[in-house]
């Protein structure tokens, strides 16, 4: 049957299909199985490396892998949903991705893995912005209350509380369940895909035009993108011979796809959505919130696990208090966004996440997980608040012809500015340790009347039980001076967040407010 309609068509408060949220509602479990599966097996590396006997490098593989599949579909999902519809990518996705799983779970060795985990997030990546564009689509504006909270919870709770499902699947069982877990519920998500969602036609006349070679390099420019922010800090950036090579094909691959995107007549991802000013700012916030989520989705499990020692089942338990603050302010959100101004909502938001953000700057190694609550709190609740505003400037004001391909470049966006943000964290994390240890080092010099009584003092603890105290007690007082430089770079960071995210602030007075639409698009 026809579903799709033309915008304005319908009234604002026609009573949604309940086939249509059925298959919405797949559409939503889908999605946060790909987004949780970012970030699962981040607490459970270690596992997986003695499980399949690889290195250390190798491993990272396992992560990076992923995350570089993922960012090409992201956005090539929007042209793939308008030749093949919505129903036949999503669903090719879903059973993709369940099998994909299961091959992960028997993997054998590191680079069955890689392999197994590249497809897995290739294939993923399809479904989430399939997500934004039927939201945005279906359903009426008088209903976005309901539906961006709900989007935007999955799209920030999932990585979030990755690491904790991650951690406890590992401890409970065995790694082989971080992708065991993703069976039953995928076969179930692509039954229904199948036989519920009626969104859109095909068009599949448009293969006649579709731009291989934009395709070929988008894929070397994301790719190599992704690899480039992945690995760049741990191979010491452009002093590696890869990171090099690597970007001068992200560099050679880019010239050629904006190229491209300009010029033919069905690129492969038309870029044209930015020309709206609403949808190249929320992309913008969208970018910056990427940084917030991922980067401190990683920067506190670091801290707990490098300085306090925990492991990365008590690292998910301490985190859990941020997935929770999420989903308890999502309906509270969704209920301001109808009240409150767009902008209003997000300046508050972005104001609580610097405020919780400086409130880390005064961290310290006693800090457990009673002084991490507020400051996770704060990140949880202004997630929301951010989120679902942004989604809606975003995405709520395009015509319905541009929401499929916009959401995978707004998704997009927050994808990269996770890497970039990691890739910016990492390398101040090691640079500034680097430069704390050496004025640290500085201080505690055989001139030092004070650095000398406490090797005394401690060195000669040791000597009792017949160990070497002078050599005991330097190693552990370069332990102290690595865990206090490690500290401090730690508080750099924190810092650097909450002059980001104060600034945002400003820019929000730039974006023009949204006026309500008087109904929902249809799929074409």
């Amino acid at each position: 049957m026809a579903t799709a309609a033309v915008a304005g068509t319908l009234p604002a408060d026609q009573p949604m299909d309940k086939r249509k949220l059925v298959a919405f509602f797949a559409m939503v479990f889908g999605m946060f199985m790909s987004i949780l599966d970012i970030q699962i097996v981040s607490a459970s590396l270690a596992e997986i490396q003695a499980g399949l006997g690889a290195g250390s490098d190798e491993v990272a593989w396992v992560q990076t892998s992923y995350l570089i599949a993922e960012v090409i579909m992201i956005p090539l999902s929007g042209t793939l949903a308008r030749i093949l519809s919505t129903r036949v990518l999503f669903s090719i996705c879903a059973a993709g991705f369940t099998i994909a799983s299961a091959l992960c779970a028997t993997a054998t060795n590191i680079e069955q893995m890689i392999v197994y985990r590249a497809i897995q997030g290739f294939i993923g990546g399809g479904m989430i912005p399939s997500v934004f564009a039927a939201a945005f689509t279906i359903f009426p504006p008088s209903k976005r209350a309901v539906v961006s909270p709900i989007i935007g919870l999955v799209a920030t709770l999932a990585p979030t509380i990755g690491p904790t499902v991650g951690g406890y699947l590992s401890h409970a069982f065995s790694w082989h369940w971080l992708f065991l877990v993703n069976i039953v519920p995928g076969i179930l998500v692509t039954a229904v895909a199948w036989s519920m969602i009626d969104f859109d036609e095909p068009e599949m006349s448009l293969w006649k035009k579709f731009d291989w070679w934009g395709l070929l390099s988008m894929g070397l420019f994301l790719g190599s993108l992704e690899y480039v922010l992945e690995e760049g800090n741990n191979k010491d950036w452009f002093n590696d011979e890869h990171i090099l090579m690597g970007s001068l094909v992200m560099i050679g691959g880019a010239v050629v796809f904006f190229w491209r995107a300009f010029r033919v007549d069905f690129p492969v991802v038309d870029l044209r959505a930015f020309a709206n000013r609403n949808f190249a700012f929320g992309s913008l916030f969208s970018f910056v919130m990427g940084i917030g989520l991922y980067g401190l989705t990683y920067l506190y499990p670091l801290y707990l696990g490098r300085i306090r020692g925990y492991d990365s089942l008590m690292i998910g338990e301490t985190m859990f208090v941020s997935g929770l603050a999420m989903f308890l302010t999502a309906p509270v959100a969704g209920m301001l966004s109808n009240r409150l101004d767009p902008r209003l909502m997000m300046a508050v938001g972005f104001f609580g996440f610097a405020l919780g953000t400086y409130l880390m700057t005064g961290l310290t190694g006693d800090w457990d997980f009673y002084e991490l609550l507020i400051p996770q709190v704060l990140r949880g609740c202004s997630m929301m608040l951010c989120m679902v505003p942004i989604n809606n400037i975003a995405l709520g004001t395009l015509p319905p012809a541009r929401i499929r391909n916009a959401s995978g470049l707004f998704n997009l966006t927050r994808n990269l500015g996770g890497a970039v943000g990691l890739a910016i964290i990492n390398t101040m994390l090691t640079q500034r340790s680097d430069e704390h240890y050496a004025r640290l080092s500085e201080q505690l010099s055989y001139a030092n009347p004070a650095a000398l009584n406490w090797l005394d003092s401690v060195g000669a603890n040791f000597e009792r039980f017949g160990l070497d105290g002078s050599a005991v007690a330097l190693q552990k007082l370069s332990g102290i001076v690595t865990q206090q430089s490690w500290l401090l770079s730690f508080i750099d960071v924190f810092m650097a967040l909450t002059a980001l995210f104060a600034s945002l602030i400003l820019l929000v007075l730039l974006i023009a407010k949204p006026a309500a639409q008087a109904g929902a698009g249809g799929g074409h």
